[in-house]
């Protein structure tokens, strides 16, 4: 039986987690976690600082001569049980999911799901990691090519996907056999420290992974840099953010990846099943309410299927209903915090001022909560912020082209490269087009690119390497030459 969140959350270790053992911060400080659809606080947590982050990093350094001499079976065997232990408490981190970031309980379940198999996916790759041995060209070396773990790594998730960022990290850093320090979101901690607790339940070590979270991300995350410990970065967030570490990172030489902001396009070709078209524009534009880096900021849309693609798209979005989360029939939850509704109103404000017609939504829900309704626009002018920003939020901005290389010169007219969408019948349309877009990842004929077997990333301004699929674990191992002579 699922206890209620009351429950969940006082049985939650919601400190410092350092070396094994929850603990209060160093100050005494904490900071509230608050739901968004009410406004109200529902837990408390540590609001760790430079102390702390020295004691997590130090014990990070001491554990990871211990935990990379730890086979690649028995990592496999940690991550296997979590993930399993993640599946059998699904309804309760979907509810305690759904309770601090908003997103409908569907939903929220269908991210356990998902984040659950990176920690199946990366069980499997631990005892996968590979080698090379051959001789050299002129036959007088022998080469013998090795991974090792990069050693401490630096974890900083977002607070979007709260459990699947945090086992799309920790994961490939558990296989590979590296410690860890790791920064939840101070908006939805709580949902990351539930995942903390089941990997000590699934008998990961002390020491391994170390949690602190905080209201200061520079008290705590550039201490980790500047340690001299940690010898990886891996970070999901802003552009700006990420490219103020990128310049921190440079002075420790650390390795990093980073899954940076998105302005994903989404074509819709003039021979497209207009079904799957809005199938796929829903489920690109609608996920989490809008609040992802691969959600559908540009509709483009061929002119001659634009009234009607318009017209399906619309009614599809005002059918959906906002409200709690946690509420039977809710499609559309809030969105995170007050800020991020008035940055979508000032979006919205700013394209309408510039010509743009609302064919749905178009203004803030009244009462408490951070709502904000399913919104079309049409007729966006290219000089509109939204073409440059992304929006985070449920509005559908549509943009007529009429040609192929138009809707190509204007998906690719964005700094960002994480995602693009093509919608078309046409097999050498979609693949000359995915060719053309610059994007790290293509999804045609659907609005759902993300999958634990598939590499996650951008290019651009966007970040750089890959999370998940084959290459996913390489981002988490040095490669080492070993070279002997023949004699």
């Amino acid at each position: 039986m699922t206890r209620s969140v009351t429950d969940i959350i006082a049985a939650l270790g919601t400190g410092v987690h350092v070396d094994g053992a929850w603990r209060d911060a160093a100050s005494g400080a904490t900071f509230e976690v608050v739901n968004p659809a009410t406004g109200e606080s529902i837990a408390t947590v540590a609001d760790g600082g430079a102390e702390d982050a020295a004691a997590a990093i130090e014990a990070a350094g001491r554990t990871q001569p211990e935990w990379a001499a730890v086979p690649a079976r028995d990592r496999a065997e940690i991550l296997r049980r979590a993930y399993e232990l993640i599946l059998d408490r699904a309804d309760e981190l979907a509810l305690l999911m759904t309770t601090e970031m908003g997103k409908p309980l569907a939903e929220a379940k269908g991210e356990v799901t998902y984040g659950a198999e990176f920690f199946r996916w990366f069980s499997e790759e631990a005892c996968r990691i590979r080698g090379d041995a051959r001789r050299s060209p002129d036959g007088r070396t022998r080469l013998m090519v090795t991974h090792e773990p990069v050693g401490p790594c630096i974890l900083i998730t977002p607070w979007n996907f709260p459990l699947a960022m945090a086992t799309r990290k920790i994961g490939p850093a558990v296989a590979a056999g590296c410690t860890m320090v790791f920064k939840p979101a101070n908006l939805t901690p709580l949902t990351s420290l539930y995942v903390v607790d089941l990997l000590r339940e699934a008998g990961l070590p002390d020491g391994v992974l170390n949690v602190v979270c905080t209201t200061e991300p520079g008290s705590v995350v550039e201490p980790w840099i500047d340690s001299g410990i940690a010898r990886k970065l891996s970070f999901t967030g802003s552009t700006p953010v990420g490219r103020m570490l990128l310049e921190q990172c440079a002075r420790g030489v650390l390795r990093t990846s980073m899954e940076l902001g998105g302005n994903a396009p989404f074509v819709v070709c003039e021979d497209a099943d207009m079904d799957t078209a809005v199938a796929a524009a829903m489920a690109a534009k609608m996920r989490n309410m809008g609040e992802a880096c691969t959600s559908a900021n540009r509709i483009l849309v061929h002119r001659s299927v634009l009234d009607e693609f318009g017209r399906r798209l619309t009614e599809k979005m005002s059918a959906l209903t906002v409200g709690d989360g946690t509420r039977d029939g809710t499609d559309v939850g809030p969105l995170v915090e007050e800020k991020a509704v008035a940055k979508v109103v000032d979006l919205v404000d700013d394209a309408v001022g510039r010509g743009a017609e609302v064919l749905c939504g178009g203004s803030r829900t009244e009462g408490p909560g951070y709502f904000y309704p399913p919104t079309v626009l049409t007729g966006v002018a290219a000089d509109s912020d939204l073409m440059s920003t992304e929006i985070f939020g449920p509005v559908a901005a549509l943009i007529p082209f009429d040609s192929d290389d138009e809707a190509v010169a204007l998906a690719n007219d964005t700094e960002f490269g994480l995602v693009s969408y093509v919608m078309t019948e046409n097999l050498d349309r979609a693949m000359t087009m995915s060719e053309r877009l610059q994007a790290g990842m293509v999804g045609v004929n659907t609005g759902i690119v993300s999958n634990p077997a598939a590499p996650f990333g951008g290019i651009k301004q966007s970040g750089l390497g890959r999370e998940g699929g084959l290459t996913g674990i390489e981002e988490f191992v040095e490669t080492k030459l070993v070279a002997i002579p023949v004699r």
